[in-house]
């Protein structure tokens, strides 16, 4: 138990933490990204404007129309004068410019080939992606375009382009340090965490054996002292003397200690299952030797109650031969398992009682063994077909299942899932014989069947009544 809740400390501890690094890490890569991109356009638009400072205008005497390099009616852009020195101030820094005429145009490049790439006026920081003919090879740019103009007229365009790897190199890197980070961290947090929460279990630890601890002394020290009032009680009922008020009062006495006795039994017996102090004893027992026993045992109460009370055995085996020479046979015993017969005996005696308490008169309780059968292979069978398997399936007992079915009262579903919790009582106000209940009976039933490695299941409808199955394993020492 306190294993778990450490696991499950350590483990929110992690998640949570986590959780953090991821959103520290996105938002630190996202920074860190958007600060390289804003550095490039800086530097794009700075080159910009290098190149509009040191563009060459002259003003044209003819018509735009007569001359090639014209680019407007009154001036235009001497091209070879203004990008002549351009190229080598721009090579180290991985820069290309472009120049464009007014009806876009290339007219200039760095480039060794143009891009296909379509002008975007005014844009101050984009990324396109170029492919090649073979659709594989990728191209990644970051570009700056401005519209160069005096007035209202457009002498062209320029655009300058940065290569994206300047982005994706350091941005890859810190993808790279960002995850080995968050994975050495997540390491050292969840080691820590494992330790913090051995720490913080440590005192709750102590005190859970020392509640268990002065559980079970208290249980075993009342044992004594309430079979000595219990006993005194049953002399003084013997004497002939007694007044009729006198003998209701000794009843009443006897009746609460041993109710009381029943108690300390319970507790004892869930501190030393807590605890560890008993094993359970696994031994060859006939289940259903020892459920007849618990029937006689319920069989008198449920006949003085008017409760019919039935206990079936069904049998699913039979004798398979494969061929002549190789016979199958079946288990001597068929419903014979590795159990503990205090405990197993305890398991159904509270389930059957249950039932009996809590079905009113004429009512019906139905016990089912039976066998839980799984196909497999045996050995020293040798190959046989596919077909034949299909048909023949081979079987071997895999466990056992008890139904107990009653027309009682009933549990309402919001109890359902608080069944087996400890002093647990569904409805103090529920009419039943036997009020009182110390809620412990379905706790120490569930404590058995899981020493036994079993399952035990409840399903119940208000005023319609309530089936539980227990499911117990043959062997259940080599699970």
């Amino acid at each position: 138990m306190f294993q778990a809740t450490r696991r499950r400390l350590g483990i929110w501890y992690t998640a949570v933490t986590a959780i953090l690094l991821l959103l520290f890490a996105s938002g630190f890569y996202f920074y860190v990204r958007n600060t390289l991109i804003e550095r490039i356009d800086d530097t794009l638009n700075h080159v910009v404007e290098v190149v509009e400072r040191s563009l060459v205008i002259e003003s044209v005497p003819t018509p735009p129309a007569m001359s090639p390099v014209v680019l407007g009616g009154q001036f235009q852009v001497n091209v070879e004068a203004s990008f002549r020195n351009n190229p080598n101030t721009v090579e180290d820094d991985h820069i290309d410019i472009e120049w464009f005429s007014p009806t876009g145009e290339l007219l200039w490049s760095t480039f060794s080939q143009a891009l296909d790439i379509p002008i975007h006026p005014n844009c101050k920081g984009e990324t396109v992606h170029i492919f090649e003919q073979n659709q594989v090879a990728e191209m990644i740019l970051r570009q700056v375009t401005d519209r160069v103009e005096i007035g209202r007229q457009v002498l062209g365009y320029l655009r300058v382009s940065h290569p994206w790897f300047e982005v994706t190199k350091p941005i890859q890197q810190l993808i790279f340090d960002l995850t080995l980070g968050t994975i050495l961290m997540l390491i050292g947090v969840a080691a820590i965490g494992w330790f913090l929460s051995g720490l913080a279990m440590e005192p709750v630890r102590d005190s859970y054996q020392q509640l268990k601890q002065f559980t079970a002394d208290a249980s075993h020290e009342l044992r004594s002292p309430i079979a000595m009032i219990q006993t005194n009680v049953q002399v003084a009922l013997a004497e002939p003397n007694l007044s009729n008020s006198e003998q209701q009062q000794l009843q009443v006495i006897e009746r609460i200690t041993r109710r009381l006795g029943r108690l300390v039994d319970d507790l004892l017996f869930l501190a030393r299952q807590d605890s560890g102090i008993v094993k359970p004893q696994f031994f060859a027992i006939p289940l259903d030797g020892l459920l007849m026993e618990v029937v006689e045992e319920q069989e008198a109460i449920a006949i003085q109650q008017n409760i019919h009370l039935s206990l079936n055995f069904i049998e699913d085996s039979e004798e398979i031969i494969v061929n002549s020479d190789t016979p199958l046979l079946t288990e001597t015993e068929p419903f014979s398992l590795q159990g503990d017969w205090d405990q197993l005996v305890r398991l159904f005696t509270n389930l059957v009682s249950n039932a009996v308490q809590y079905t009113p008169s004429g009512g019906e309780i139905k016990i089912e063994l039976k066998q839980l059968l799984k196909p497999k292979r045996q050995p020293g069978l040798g190959k046989v077909t596919e077909s034949w398997e299909k048909n023949h399936s081979l079987l071997k007992f895999e466990g056992l299942q008890v139904i107990i079915k009653d027309t009682g009262i009933g549990i309402s579903s919001e109890a359902l899932p608080h069944i087996f919790d400890r002093f647990y009582r569904v409805d103090p106000s529920r009419t039943h014989r036997h009020s009182g209940g110390s809620g412990l009976g379905l706790a120490i039933a569930q404590a058995i069947v899981e020493n036994h490695h079993g399952q035990i299941y409840l399903e119940s409808q208000i005023n319609q009544g309530t089936t539980v199955i227990v499911t117990l394993p043959l062997h259940p020492s080599g699970l």
